[in-house]
């Protein structure tokens, strides 16, 4: 029974590492505070709902999904760039319309699947656990990232992010690159929303709220873990992020938290990663200056 539901967790934190892998774009790469993704990953799971219930094929709603996505990053991205609203307020505008949005596409608050073919129900056919499916897909969505971040484009994204005023000096748009950042990271997030869909059994409305912070806390974690440099091992700290994340919260509700507690549970992981160095120098400072007082030569 514990096995079986740790199982669970990890492909939880598997499935939801796709999500973290496009935060890590916005936050991370574009320096962007993207909450678009509250809004996009219930609008990838809202859009495979419908178009599976409707007898189409899951592969095909997948990667409608998955389009759908990348417009509602390219939104965000327009308020921003060409209307010039704040990041922080176009993703809050964004994420707001998609609520409604989202409704219209299910044509009511909750969509089940049950008895509907889906993506995780054709790995089963083949003996395959669903860890199976999001692993694949989330290492070939590492993969692919790492690809194109090394590309001329990555790099002017990634420049983008880091000195905005000297990449654009150089001739590059960069309100381009972050319709770009945005469609990409908002699409991740949509395709998440569709694998998660599909391995719960249904899509709901209220199914993205905390998402953001979710993804956040994830990226923080993975890069406090993972102290290697490289982007390689940055998308893969990202990943193993998501997993310990998701692991922290199975164990906290072991110990008898409730399901409720589960925001409450997540803004703390968030704070801690967070608040890391501050911690860490304070500890230095405390140790060093007993060292001195106790006469201790210090490193």
């Amino acid at each position: 029974m514990l096995w079986s539901a740790l199982v669970g967790t990890i492909e939880q934190g598997l499935v939801y590492g796709v999500i973290a892998l496009g935060v890590y774009i916005t936050f991370r790469i574009l320096d962007f505070p993207d909450l678009t993704v509250d809004g996009s990953f219930p609008l990838g799971a809202a859009v495979v709902a419908r178009f599976i219930a409707s007898g189409g094929s899951p592969l095909a709603g997948t990667m409608l999904a998955l389009g759908a996505g990348i417009v509602a990053g390219l939104a965000t991205g327009f308020l921003n760039t060409k209307l010039k609203i704040s990041g922080l307020l176009s993703g809050i505008l964004t994420m707001t319309a998609l609520y409604s949005v989202n409704l219209r596409v299910m044509g009511r608050a909750n969509i089940p699947l049950l008895r509907k073919p889906t993506l995780v129900n054709w790995f089963g056919d083949f003996g395959l656990a669903p860890w199976v499916l999001f692993l694949v897909v989330v290492l070939l969505t590492k993969l692919a990232l790492d690809l194109f971040l090394r590309t001329e484009i990555g790099f002017a994204l990634r420049a983008t992010g880091d000195n905005e005023q000297m990449i654009r000096s150089c001739g590059v748009d960069t309100d381009n690159m972050k319709l770009l950042g945005l469609g990409l990271s908002n699409g991740l997030a949509a395709l998440a929303g569709a694998l998660v869909a599909q391995y719960q059994g249904f899509a709901d409305v209220g199914m993205g709220i905390g998402t953001a912070v979710a993804g956040l806390a994830s990226v923080i974690i993975g890069q406090a873990l993972v102290r290697f440099r490289g982007l390689g091992w940055a998308t893969t700290g990202v990943i193993i992020g998501s997993i310990v994340y998701r692991v922290a919260i199975f164990a906290a509700l072991r110990m008898g938290l409730a399901p409720t507690d589960l925001k409450l549970i997540t803004a703390i992981l968030v704070v801690l990663a967070l608040s890391a160095p501050t911690w860490k120098g304070l500890l230095e400072k405390f140790w060093g200056g007993k060292r001195r007082a106790t006469g201790i030569p210090t490193a």
